[in-house]
């Protein structure tokens, strides 16, 4: 402990850092509990009228075979790459 610094001021301190500590919990309950409240009032959910309506399920994936000279292209563009890489 640095002579300079006497024990009401290291009790001061501690006090603050006590208190910040107390403060920061209960701040932290505080949001938490409030954010649970608003939860439990939220209606479900609700549909915006501007969107369309989502799909529920996702569209089939789709698949084209390439011509030989198309595949050549496309191993002399990923060659490109990898080079320039």
């Amino acid at each position: 402990m640095p002579e300079h610094v006497s024990i009401l001021q290291w009790a001061g301190v501690a006090v603050l850092a006590l208190g910040a500590a107390a403060w920061a919990v209960g701040l932290s309950r505080a949001l938490r509990r409030g954010r649970f409240e608003a939860v439990a009032q939220m209606p479900g959910p609700v549909a915006l009228p501007a969107l369309p309506r989502q799909r529920q399920a996702a569209p089939d994936l789709e698949s084209v075979e390439l011509t030989p000279a198309e595949r050549d292209a496309f191993a002399g563009l990923v060659r490109q790459f990898a080079e320039g890489h």
